[in-house]
């Protein structure tokens, strides 16, 4: 089964003409409809609310978009939360989650209103000094409400990419969740939330009902030991996408109706039956969305044959980072029979700049301008963001495939002057 690009070969020329290769394009009318059959899966909840996760495609353009949609936007760092911001976005929209943070990090969330959301329980202090130090030293008072990050230890299994809870830098552990609230409640705190993240690229919809289940009876916990009435609980991201043809996406609809029996079997009895339900789900939202389109410029036959493209792994390095698969379509050849075989790769100075090992793919024509037009698939999320300047590389810009079929750049290519523009000249 293949998967399916926006534009046909001639109208992908014509865009080439006016922004040379390599370049990123999103589909916004798929990010669209997809974000309208989340919401609408997940409307089963009170107050449901959907964190974009920032750093998988950090672009206002597409921020906006999703806000547009109803989303909130999950931040990890102050550049993060500007972007937020400059988006449109405010207030309790934003789910602030980072760790080892800087105090001028916190002091931006507080003043933006967001839900902070800490990572370890020592944290409660330093934000406290963080938000004195804007005070001039007096004592401003907590955030309205603060949640904290929950690492279940053994208790809960991670996947491949992100690893095993008890070996993961973040969270509190279960004893330090409960006497994190209870410091808070001492402290005249109202307002709670509960976090967890054990997953990246997950695509069996009950490891995440299992995730729902700990965090629900968690909070019932919570409310026994405590006394206090969590506002939300966070199941937080890892919902994947199936890069490979053969693999299914997660059913949002079965996912929620699931977790909504789930959350009226637990949580409901125990009086909690008013808990919004939050996600930060980054790659599941744009990835599917996303392309990155380039040029084959290079043949070489040797012990393999090699296909070399005019992107490298500065451009998207996750088959490099992670071994990840990504579908490889050739333009005008969709349909070709995949009679060669090829790593497909970059010109950074590094072996592992490949972007396919041994694929089977149709014949492919190589030349500056010329050569035929490679398109990598499901790059939507956590490739653009993940680019680097190694050897001097540029990072290719990004466009937005609009509604109405016209195509608006919404980041520029870097140029020499970027790369240049941070150094400090010395005599």
């Amino acid at each position: 089964m293949s998967k399916i690009f926006p534009l046909n070969k001639q109208q992908l020329e014509a865009l080439c003409e006016r922004f040379p290769t390599p370049f990123y394009l999103y589909d916004e009318n798929a990010i669209r409809i997809n974000a309208r059959e989340i919401q609408k899966a997940f409307s089963l909840f009170p107050n449901f609310c959907q964190h974009f996760a920032v750093k998988a495609l950090p672009n206002p353009a597409i921020l906006s978009i999703l806000h547009e949609e109803g989303f909130g936007m999950d931040c990890s760092s102050l550049p993060e939360l500007l972007l937020a911001e400059k988006s449109g976005v405010s207030g309790e929209e934003i789910m602030f989650t980072s760790n080892n943070t800087p105090s001028e990090e916190f002091r931006k969330a507080k003043e933006l209103g967001a839900i902070i959301n800490l990572d370890d329980i020592t944290h409660i202090e330093f934000l406290e000094k963080s938000l004195s130090k804007e005070a001039g030293g007096a004592s401003p008072g907590l955030p309205a409400i603060i949640a904290f990050r929950y690492n279940p230890g053994s208790l809960k299994m991670g996947n491949g990419i992100i690893g095993n809870p008890v070996e993961a830098k973040y969270g509190f552990t279960r004893e330090q969740i409960i006497e994190g609230y209870k410091l808070l409640v001492s402290k005249g705190l109202k307002r709670f939330g509960l976090h967890t993240m054990v997953a990246s690229n997950e695509l069996n919809a009950d490891y995440h009902l299992e995730t729902g289940k700990l965090l629900f009876e968690f909070a019932v916990e919570i409310k026994q030991k405590c006394g206090i009435e969590l506002e939300f609980v966070n199941l937080g991201g890892g919902v994947g996408i199936p890069y490979k043809p053969d693999q299914k996406p997660i059913d949002y609809h079965y996912l929620a109706q699931e977790l909504k029996k789930l959350y009226d079997h637990i949580l409901v009895p125990a009086g909690l039956g008013n808990v919004a339900i939050h996600t930060e789900w980054g790659r599941v939202i744009t990835g599917p969305y996303g392309y990155l389109v380039t040029r084959a410029i290079h043949k070489k036959e040797i012990y393999r044959n090699y296909i070399g493209l005019d992107a490298s792994m500065a451009d998207l390095m996750r088959p490099a980072l992670y071994g990840a698969y990504h579908y490889i379509s050739v333009a005008g050849k969709e349909d070709d029979p995949c009679t060669e075989t090829y790593d497909v790769v970059g010109s950074l100075c590094e072996n592992n700049d490949k972007f396919a090992l041994q694929r089977q793919l149709p014949k492919i024509e190589v030349g500056e301008k010329t050569g035929d037009l490679v398109i990598i698939h499901d790059v939507g999320a956590h490739g653009r963001a993940m680019g680097f300047n190694y050897n001097g590389k540029l990072r290719c810009g990004e466009l937005l495939l609009q509604k109405d079929g016209t195509v608006l750049q919404i980041r520029r290519p870097e140029t020499i002057d970027d790369y240049f523009a941070t150094l400090i000249k010395t005599e």
